[in-house]
């Protein structure tokens, strides 16, 4: 199913939905096939989105495009002292 088919199934929701297809474009993966799961309930959006199994995101439908933004380096890095 494409992300704009979702988009009107659940209009401005939060959505579980399974990752089918995407391409890669420099450091964003664009989402082209999904297969929705579930909404989600606003409240419940931050633990669902990371308690989501590989390959499944939740994303809100107010997006016009399901865009991953790939992260290459860490935001923290661990020095351990001696």
């Amino acid at each position: 199913m494409k992300w704009q088919q979702v988009r009107e199934l659940f209009p401005d929701q939060f959505v579980l939905i399974s990752i089918l297809d995407y391409t890669e474009q420099g450091d964003k993966k664009m989402v082209t096939e999904v297969a929705p799961i579930r909404s989600i309930p606003a409240e419940e959006a931050n633990r669902a989105f990371f308690s989501a199994e590989p390959g499944s995101i939740v994303y809100h439908t107010a997006n016009a495009d399901c865009v991953i933004h790939l992260r290459k380096d860490p935001l923290l890095r661990v020095i351990r002292g001696s």
